[in-house]
C-alpha cells in the first residue's frame, strides 16, 4: 500500500526561501530515521511564501512514519497543515 503524507506551511512574508531551506533540511533528517520505505518525495512552492512537501511511503495507512516538525513560530505565519492519504489509483504519465 502507498501512503502519501502532505505537509504545508506559509512563511512569514519574505521568508519563503528560508522556510523552503528549513523544510529540505527536515526532509533529509526524517528520511534518515524512517523505518518504512520512502518511495518518493516532492517539494513545491506557491505564491504567498508557501511550501508544500509530499512524501510517498510503502506503508500501511496507520504506520508510524516520520512527519516533518513545525518550524519555529517566527518563521511561519499560521499553523502547519498536515494530511495523510492512501493511494487508490495511479494513472499512466502518457495516456
Amino acid at each position: 500500500m502507498t501512503v502519501a503524507l502532505m505537509w504545508e506551511a506559509r512563511a512569514v512574508e519574505g521568508r519563503g526561501a528560508e522556510l523552503l531551506e528549513w523544510a529540505r533540511t527536515q526532509q533529509q533528517r526524517a528520511a534518515a530515521v524512517g523505518g518504512e520505505e520512502l518511495v518518493r518525495r516532492e517539494t513545491l512552492t506557491a505564491p504567498g511564501d508557501r511550501v508544500l512537501v509530499i512524501t510517498w511511503w510503502d506503508a500501511a495507512m496507520d504506520a508510524e512514519l516520520p512527519e516533518l516538525d513545525d518550524p519555529h513560530a517566527g518563521l511561519v505565519s499560521r499553523p502547519v497543515h498536515r494530511w495523510r492519504f492512501e493511494s487508490v489509483e495511479v494513472a499512466p504519465e502518457n495516456p
